[in-house]
């Protein structure tokens, strides 16, 4: 049984809604790192929670689909507004460098996603871009088909999850975040030991799901920290909170492996 539950809600609650503030903002083009300096013993025992949850590299950190924000002009029959790949013709559009995530999906800028259909949104692009689809095209436009469908998958991918959207976020600020340092910061890394040692020890899918609601809360907190403070451009805030959102992101997947 879960005989640390007590333990750990004390750090949960301990923690809960605190974000440190740090005293100064940085300039847009700085590049946050964590501590190094934290105990050796506490990295050694943490494993999978040291794994940086990845946000792929942008390919646009622009405001304009294009010159006129609305698509160009196709390459193949001229029409005007072509996005993606053109409305008239139907002929796959070279990627536009111009293009950022939420413009794919029809979004404004910023870290509350409110559409619930992105991935019914994702579908409909990918019937139109996926590669297979053009098979018999020239192959400049299975080479167009196949940057856009990444392209898709990869704004998919990045905008459906808190934490990649996050990171997303400040790399368009021009805000790098070092994910592969750690947090000098004891009590979380105690409280990520605990929860490790708990979820191998936990002997039931309730014990778990337990677990995982409390992690998950916690995750939530952080996750409504960053929108805060990115709303408020406090860069500095809403990096330490995709920092902390690591952690938990990482703790909520080690109980899902072991559901």
């Amino acid at each position: 049984m879960w005989h640390r539950s007590g333990l750990i809600r004390l750090h949960l609650a301990r923690i809960a809604g605190r974000v440190r503030r740090p005293p100064q903002p940085p300039a847009p083009t700085a590049t946050f790192s964590t501590s190094t300096s934290a105990s050796s013993s506490f990295h050694h025992n943490l494993g999978p929670f040291l794994d940086s949850s990845k946000v792929p590299p942008s390919r646009s950190l622009s405001n304009q689909a294009g010159s006129d924000g609305v698509g160009g002009e196709c390459w193949s029959c001229g029409s005007k507004g072509a996005f993606l790949s053109c409305g008239s013709c139907r002929s796959v559009q070279p990627v536009d460098p111009a293009v950022d995530y939420f413009q794919i999906f029809g979004l404004d800028r910023g870290y509350d996603v409110k559409d619930t259909n992105l991935e019914g949104k994702y579908k409909d692009w990918q019937k139109k871009l996926h590669p297979d689809l053009v098979h018999s095209k020239s192959e400049k436009e299975r080479d167009f088909a196949a940057g856009q469908s990444a392209l898709v998958i990869e704004a998919y991918r990045t905008l459906s999850k808190p934490l990649p959207r996050a990171l997303y976020l400040l790399q368009l600020e021009g805000i790098h975040v070092d994910e592969e340092k750690t947090i000098n910061d004891p009590e979380l890394l105690m409280e990520m030991m605990e929860i490790r040692e708990a979820v191998s020890e936990a002997g039931d899918s309730q014990t778990l799901k337990k677990i995982q609601s409390q992690v998950k809360s916690k995750l939530e907190t952080w996750s409504k920290s960053f929108q805060e403070a990115f709303d408020k451009r406090d860069f500095d805030s809403a990096v330490e909170a995709t920092q902390r959102m690591r952690y938990y992101e990482r703790a909520m997947e080690e109980t899902v492996k072991k559901l």
